[in-house]
């Protein structure tokens, strides 16, 4: 599966503990990664700064559904069901 055109669900909704450029600390769960262009798209893709994590979020139809809306709620469910708090 590729990725759908100006989503970005996977950029937003988790959160990312390790630095991302611009933001050294990572980004909690919700917030937009500062990475992220106007249209959505990574903007340190396959740049050896990107995340581990990022890497390893590979699009998949469970995940992505047929709308970003579905991946924001999919992926935020997903965020709660492992949080450590």
């Amino acid at each position: 599966m590729e990725c759908r055109p100006n989503c970005g669900a996977c950029c937003t909704a988790p959160s990312i503990t390790s630095p991302i450029p611009g933001m050294p600390n990572g980004k909690p769960a919700g917030v937009r990664c500062i990475q992220l262009a106007d249209d959505n798209r990574c903007l340190i893709f396959g740049k050896p700064e990107r995340p581990a994590f990022c890497g390893g979020l590979q699009p998949a139809a469970d995940m992505c559904g047929d709308s970003r809306a579905y991946a924001i709620r999919w992926l935020g469910e997903l965020e709660r069901a492992t949080c450590p708090n």
